[in-house]
């Protein structure tokens, strides 16, 4: 059976996830990686059903209280994010304060401060997007927007290594039938796309690794990537 990076990343999560369930079935604590994996299963089993993503993030906070965890646990998982299949496309869903409880003041150690709001930046290259596609579509804020949805038509080769100019954790969505411009940043630290569609996994600025990702873009029918 042949998987891709993201489908093979689900089947890992799913799998610690019934790790834990069994542990707490036993009368066990969980650790951080099993209270994260449940917590992100939850999220995406949700999704499947046909919740939205506001129902999902409020099923991931009920599913685990601080009596279910080690001492310590909840205030190590603060956050968790997991990107989901929703009935209008792939979200990703960020779960605060998931377990509750935690001790850690905003003076403690590892505590995390949030920096002054900084200007949003100017997009790099803005785009017009058509949605072909007889259902909504939502793309995330750093997804690899060359690999967005197949039938969203744009040009494929100028969103190459570049992702949506917006919010961290927030998203675009494109009506069915619909059309609109959005603003693109270019996708920053090492620059390497693993997973999304599978069309690069791998060094966006390698040689040839554009042109063989657009190649294999048309192959696979995505709209766009022949211009």
């Amino acid at each position: 059976m042949r998987l891709t990076p993201t489908e093979r990343d689900r089947l890992l999560i799913f799998s610690a996830a019934e790790l834990a369930r069994a542990r707490r079935a036993r009368g066990l604590r969980l650790n951080v990686p099993e209270a994260t994996a449940l917590i992100a299963d939850t999220v995406c089993e949700a999704a499947r059903d046909g919740l939205r993503l506001a129902e999902a993030i409020e099923a991931a906070r009920s599913v685990l209280g601080p009596g279910d965890v080690l001492p310590g646990v909840a205030d190590v998982v603060t956050e968790v994010h997991v990107e989901a299949v929703f009935d209008d496309g792939s979200r990703l869903a960020v779960v605060s304060d998931p377990i509750g409880g935690g001790s850690l003041g905003p003076a403690a150690p590892g505590a995390v401060i949030p920096g002054p709001a900084d200007r949003a930046p100017e997009p790099a290259l803005r785009l017009t997007v058509r949605n072909t596609a007889s259902v909504p579509v939502s793309v995330t804020s750093h997804f690899h927007f060359f690999e967005a949805n197949p039938r969203l038509d744009f040009d494929r080769g100028a969103a190459y290594g570049m992702r949506l100019c917006v919010p961290a954790g927030s998203s675009v969505r494109f009506d069915a039938g619909g059309e609109r411009e959005v603003g693109l940043l270019p996708i920053g630290g090492d620059r390497v796309a693993i997973g999304f569609a599978g069309l690069v996994d791998g060094p966006l600025d390698a040689p040839g690794a554009k042109e063989a990702a657009l190649r294999a873009a048309a192959a696979c029918g995505y709209l766009g990537a022949d211009r």
